[in-house]
């Protein structure tokens, strides 16, 4: 029964047409080409020599890939993959023709080279044709559909390219209850022109003047909707996006979730659109064969880089994802999230304790994953220098767990998100990091000493816009509440990225240490290259003037002090740790030391017991010993957590 299901029926429907129309090709050239006798003669001879060469010519299609492609998406690759099969058809002619028919059976040419060329001409009509008609007929149909259900009219920005894709895309019916109605280009050299029928009616700079002469006419526009070509900075969005107040009009921008084959959607624009830097390009195919078919648990799940983690596994078909989260509320939104998706991916979440090994070995074992992404973590300063033992409870044991259940459930692949604040680091959240990083490598090297195919990473980042906690949702949510902005210091920089790049570049590392042979440098970090790092009190004016207010005037910043356990610079390396090269863009590595695994136990045991004596002197001093550049801090230690408006600038972690 599967031999009929509705694909294979379309695809032998198209076959069968393909087949015929090469016959009706060579028959209709004799028709026009010859008259008479020598028609009678050509015809008499068909039947013993079409047959062959239409199954020959099946063979050629298929080669060609004329059967993979949807005639209702026919393209100009699928009618260049018609002109090679039909070249290769008619010089197969040509050879016939002058090497076997003329000398040595039919004594003359059979076909001759009017008619070969005729018949080039005949079968591209024939084989091109029909795919173009019916894409037209399916794309008036789509139009339709759209232009009756549309009730938005949409005034697009950007560049022709992109929004060419957003106007099939609204045609199509994918983008709903939109119509595309206008469009403002960023280059003078679009001005007069229309892109599929739609006409180009200004500048960026002009979006005010043509939003009001379009509502003056009644055929006011209810959308804007920005390409990423309007978000560049030479596109100038601070400048359009201030312009854009005082129309009122929700502004969206375009997001696609997954990859290849996943439709693009509309999300609304947000501040953090305008701040990031340049994207690293990500090699989908490289993640795509990574995770593919792999079984996957991501601790921390529910958080904001584990979800996405999560989501974009997902999105390169992972065969079975197993979110591992201890909120319960924040399980509940990333398994419906990824529900949502529809994508083949088997989904399913457990409501389990890093700090439980009890809990999490057996799960562990029973899922039998491929591949352990350990997001679960502490990550605000302020907060593990308060409550240091929750911490060392969650960062260091938890991760320990998280190891060792990973080892024996037999994983090809442990990677442990880290921070940058573990480089030197001056915080209880930055040496519990480096401590659980030490121990992955510890348990690393004895995988390489048995020559085993297991691999146990870290990668290292910086702050992400967007995450919980982030500077970025906080001064959002202090601006729309009139202000003041809090920085801690004038002087304090950070590095951003976005959560997605981020997490794309965590899974890009983390196939490299995977296809790593014996042969390859064996890097036991890797460190996300984080662009240019930014500072935070011109983040805060900037953020201010976008929301259509002047720093100063309107809202004021405040700047509250540094905190303990912050630093004014992120750095990316230690000064003593050697660089390993990988290849990729965005991604570097380093090889740090470390201590032997029984070394290790000693350090946890004491540890164990200086939780049990609440004694944080005994517990800094282990830290200490463990990592010897790590500075204890000589300033009051908050004995409580601090209230919001002295949280951190930013953070790292979910």
């Amino acid at each position: 029964m599967a031999l009929f299901t509705k694909q294979n029926t379309k695809k032998l429907a198209v076959i069968v047409h393909d087949l015929v129309v090469t016959a009706l090709a060579i028959v209709s050239v004799f028709v026009v080409r010859f008259e008479g006798g020598q028609l009678d003669e050509h015809l008499r001879y068909l039947p013993s020599f079409l047959p062959f060469f239409v199954a020959y010519a099946g063979a050629v299609y298929w080669f060609f890939s004329l059967y993979r492609s949807k005639w209702r998406f026919a393209s100009l690759p699928d009618l260049s993959n018609i002109v090679k099969a039909v070249t290769v058809l008619s010089l197969s002619l040509l050879v016939i023709d002058y090497l076997l028919l003329s000398p040595s059976l039919y004594g003359a040419f059979y076909f001759g080279k009017i008619t070969i060329a005729l018949y080039w001409l005949v079968q591209n009509a024939l084989l091109g044709g029909p795919r173009l008609a019916y894409r037209y007929l399916k794309y008036s149909r789509s139009k339709q559909h759209a232009e009756r259900d549309a009730a938005l009219p949409a005034l697009l920005l950007g560049r022709g390219v992109e929004v060419e894709m957003v106007i099939r895309a609204m045609e199509a019916g994918t983008m709903r209850k939109l119509k595309p109605a206008g469009i403002l280009s960023p280059r003078a050299d679009d001005l007069g022109q229309s892109i599929r029928g739609v006409p180009v009616l200004g500048l960026l700079s002009q979006i005010e003047t043509v939003a009001g002469d379009a509502a003056e006419r009644g055929e006011p526009f209810r959308r804007i909707v920005a390409t990423s070509s309007a978000l560049a900075p030479e596109a100038e969005p601070d400048k359009w996006l201030a312009r854009t107040r005082r129309l009122a009009l929700p502004i969206s921008r375009l997001d696609s979730f997954g990859e290849g084959g996943t439709e693009t959607e509309l999300a609304p624009l947000e501040i953090e659109d305008l701040l990031v830097r340049p994207s690293v390009k990500i090699d989908r195919d490289r993640l795509g064969s990574f995770l593919k078919g792999k079984r996957v648990i991501v601790t921390g799940g529910g958080g904001s880089i584990g979800s996405e983690i999560c989501l974009r596994c997902a999105a390169f078909g992972a065969s079975e994802l197993l979110v591992v989260e201890s909120s319960e509320p924040a399980l509940f939104q990333i398994t419906e999230e990824l529900a949502a998706h529809r994508l083949e991916t088997r989904i399913s979440g457990a409501l389990a304790d890093v700090r439980d090994r009890a809990r999490i070995t057996p799960l562990f074992t029973a899922f039998a994953p491929d591949i352990v992404i350990h997001a679960a973590a502490l990550k605000h300063v302020p907060y593990l220098e308060a409550d240091w033992a929750e911490g060392i409870k969650t960062n260091v044991f938890g991760s320990m767990h998280v190891i060792d259940a990973a080892i024996a459930a037999d994983a090809k692949i442990f990677v442990m998100i880290s921070t940058d604040k573990a480089i030197e680091p001056v915080s209880m959240l930055g040496a519990t990091k480096r401590f659980a990083e030490m121990y992955a490598q510890s348990r690393d090297a004895e995988f390489v000493a048995a020559a085993s195919g297991m691999r146990l990473v870290a990668v290292r980042f910086g702050n992400v816009l967007g995450s919980v906690g982030s500077v970025v949702p906080k001064f959002k949510a202090q601006i729309k509440r009139g202000g003041p902005l809090t920085v801690t210091s004038p002087e304090m920089i950070r590095y951003f990225m976005t959560i997605r790049e981020a997490c794309d570049l965590v899974l890009t590392a983390a196939s490299h240490a995977r296809a790593a042979g014996p042969e390859t440098e064996r890097a036991a970090v890797y460190v996300l290259k984080m662009g240019q790092p930014v500072r935070i009190m011109d983040l805060a004016e900037r953020m201010i003037r976008l929301a259509g207010y002047e720093p100063g005037v309107d809202i004021e910043i405040a700047i509250t002090g540094v905190r303990p356990g912050e630093r004014l610079n992120e750095i990316l390396f230690a000064h003593d740790e050697p660089m390993a090269e990988t290849g990729l863009d965005g991604v570097m590595a380093a090889k740090p030391s470390f201590a032997a695994r029984a070394r290790m136990q000693g350090w946890f045991s004491r540890l164990e017991a200086a939780i049990k004596a609440e004694d944080r002197l005994a517990a800094e001093a282990v830290l200490e010993e463990a990592i010897p550049d790590f500075k204890l801090r000589q300033q009051p230690r908050p004995a409580a957590p601090v209230p919001e408006a002295s949280l951190p600038v930013a953070a790292n972690r979910p």
